[in-house]
């Protein structure tokens, strides 16, 4: 059936749902929660529907779509698309074997990426999945087929035969924005790194949000590889690249619940560096009590399944575990953590020197993995990785000369002083985070917090903190 598209003016978070009238809805045989599919031209979508029985808010002929469903669509109020009820896709099937906590198969597993790439289930339905996954945690063989499907049913990119290093963080501490130095020192060496990196979700800043404050982070695939080409490397968001488009969606149901099961996260990394060709791989696992992972027993089992999957995959996986206590760096917020980056480039006197020192051991890491000889402070020192970098920035469409102190800060500043003197005894990350984001971080790129103590510093009463 057609109907004429009413924008509701709502936003669900996330969870793709339409609205239409009571009398239209028995006509197409549906209730409430039932699955319509959406359709204007050659595009597409599944969702929910919700039923009204009053004409006030959606009139018969009218569909009313919330804010996710008119951007995935495409779509504007007052147009028309076609509503009606669709199959149940197998994989509903599937997902009602794991939550009974059965062993899916690699043809099932196949079955449901599929599906979730054809945007065959609702956000509710790969929301069971999650759970499922949560309760009866996925089997290495169960992990091997999931990131294989996800590989198989997204996009990839060829940068051709040779060493392709890369590097993740697991999370969960501000400013740990080590990709954005790696990135130009490795690239130094001769080394292929192609970073591509993700948007906040729900910290103060991504490294892809960080990178934008610097030079673009959107490109078609053909573009990317010209860059990695001429530079060895870049800093782009990888959710522009539909690369692990499963995984993807996955991601975007996994926060709201505030899960994170162990299988679908070890696949998703490791399909990520995957589909970018990725052969040795660094993982940086921080741990704290308001990091993502809060035991070393969890983050050595964690430590031991990335090196298993990556084996399987073809990788050179290597694991390290650092403190997650506190933030690394000195500023939160894309424009502060940028000037950090370049303080640190440069050779600035104010860079700040704990992520100076965690990003030259990561890349030394690297360089042992690959088995190269280079130094990382000695390429930090002939400021080689900051001509690297600006060279970057400029094939990202960013400006070469940028100077750090130029990068705009908020209008309207606090100062938070000690009340004592003493020691810092400890830093809440998860609070920080939350203070950073009230602040306009990171939709607003000059917003933030800077740091001026961390951890077991000396503080007088009336300093800066």
């Amino acid at each position: 059936m057609k109907f004429k598209v009413k924008d509701v003016d709502l936003s669900t978070g996330g969870t793709l749902i339409v609205i239409l009238n009571s009398e239209d809805a028995k006509k197409l045989d549906l209730h409430g929660g039932d699955r319509v599919i959406l359709k204007k031209g050659k595009k597409e979508i599944i969702t929910s529907v919700d039923i009204t029985h009053s004409n006030k808010n959606i009139k018969n002929g009218q569909v009313g779509l919330f804010e996710e469903v008119l951007d995935t669509l495409k779509v504007k109020k007052g147009e028309i698309i076609s509503v009606n009820p669709t199959h149940t896709p197998a994989s509903i099937e599937i997902i009602k074997n794991k939550l009974d906590g059965k062993i899916l198969s690699e043809k099932e597993i196949n079955i449901l990426v599929k599906d979730m790439v054809e945007n065959d289930l609702t956000e509710m339905e790969l929301a069971y999945f999650v759970s499922a996954c949560y309760n009866e945690k996925l089997n290495h063989e169960e992990i091997v087929a999931f990131t294989k499907a996800v590989l198989k049913n997204g996009k990839q990119i060829n940068f051709g035969r040779g060493i392709m290093a890369d590097k993740h963080c697991l999370g969960g501490v501000p400013n740990n924005r080590t990709t954005m130095l790696i990135t130009p020192i490795i690239a130094s060496a001769g080394l292929k790194i192609a970073k591509s990196s993700s948007r906040s979700i729900t910290s103060a800043a991504g490294t892809a949000d960080t990178m934008e404050a610097l030079a673009k982070i959107a490109f078609p695939l053909k573009k990317i590889k010209e860059i990695v080409k001429r530079a060895n490397g870049c800093i782009i968001w990888g959710g522009a690249m539909e690369l692990a488009g499963a995984d993807n969606k996955l991601i975007k149901v996994r926060h709201p619940l505030r899960l994170d099961p162990e299988g679908l996260m070890l696949a998703s990394i490791l399909a990520k560096k995957a589909s970018v060709g990725s052969t040795h791989v660094l993982i940086d696992i921080p741990i704290g009590k308001t990091a993502k992972i809060h035991s070393k027993k969890v983050a050595k089992n964690l430590k031991k399944k990335f090196i298993e999957l990556g084996k399987t995959l073809g990788m050179k996986v290597q694991v390290m575990i650092t403190d997650g206590s506190q933030p690394i760096g000195n500023g939160i917020g894309p424009n502060l953590e940028a000037r950090d980056i370049l303080y640190i480039l440069k050779r600035d006197e104010r860079a700040p020197k704990d992520l100076e020192k965690k990003s030259i051991m990561m890349a030394n890491k690297l360089f042992r993995l690959t088995k190269t000889k280079a130094s990382a402070k000695e390429i930090l020192n002939s400021k080689v990785a900051y001509l690297k970098m600006r060279e970057i920035i400029k094939l990202q469409g960013g400006k070469v000369s940028i100077n750090p102190d130029n990068l705009e800060l908020g209008k309207y500043t606090f100062d938070v002083k000690s009340t004592k003197s003493g020691k810092v005894s400890e830093m809440n990350n998860i609070k920080l985070t939350k203070v950073a984001r009230i602040a306009g971080s990171p939709e607003d790129k000059k917003a933030g917090i800077y740091l001026y103590k961390h951890v077991k510093d000396k503080v007088k009463r009336g300093e800066k903190l």
